[in-house]
């Protein structure tokens, strides 16, 4: 079987359902979608790690096991999706030690975060993407010069059962009381609200 290459489109989060996120991941060679609901800590966890600019004060379960990898020479190499089973998806960690390479099963969301840290390429099989896969509704009245990579609307996806809103809650404050809310969720570890306040500022 192939595999086809992903790369992560986005992260959306829903105020409908306590604590479910989608992550969104996208093949590299074409236009399909593929739509992960993943926990809150993990979601958190690969959002902190695309957004350079928030630094956790102490390192995340994900910083720890990558800190102790590095230590021990542990190189994750790639991360394969390579199962479908009733809506849950089975990843494997492609690791190499010595020269020596090992498989480890590990949950899909905690895998990705992990490629993150490692810079290692996501992969699944070519017959989970069509199983899976979806193409995104095309806007028609979206400036074509318009950059949405980081900005997915759950709305926007086809066949998808979980309905996510974009948070208000931050509209009516500046930039510059965001970018200090942002410093201060950080500094609490209260990552879900440095995630929402992130996206507002991007918004602006």
């Amino acid at each position: 079987m192939s595999l086809v290459r992903l790369k992560i489109k986005g992260i959306s989060y829903s105020q409908t359902q306590n604590g479910a996120y989608a992550l969104i991941l996208n093949e590299v060679d074409g236009e399909r979608k593929l739509p992960i609901v993943i926990g809150a800590f993990e979601a958190q966890s690969i959002a902190i790690a695309l957004e350079k600019e928030i630094r956790p004060p102490r390192p995340l379960t994900h910083d720890l096991f990558k800190n102790f990898a590095d230590r021990f020479d542990i190189v994750v190499k790639q991360v394969i999706i390579h199962k479908l089973v009733d809506g849950v998806f089975y990843s494997s960690l492609i690791c190499e030690r010595d020269k020596i390479e090992e498989i480890i099963d590990a949950r899909t969301s905690d895998a990705i975060a992990l490629a993150l840290r490692f810079k290692a390429p996501i992969f699944t099989y070519k017959n989970i993407l069509d199983k899976a896969g979806i193409y995104l509704k095309v806007d028609p009245n979206k400036n074509e010069n318009e950059e949405d990579e980081d900005n997915i609307l759950i709305e926007d996806i086809i066949n998808e059962e979980l309905e996510f809103v974009d948070s208000d809650d931050y509209n009516s404050h500046s930039l510059e009381e965001l970018n200090n809310l942002l410093s201060e969720a950080v500094e609490n570890e209260d990552y879900e609200a440095a995630a929402k306040i992130r996206d507002e500022i991007s918004k602006r």
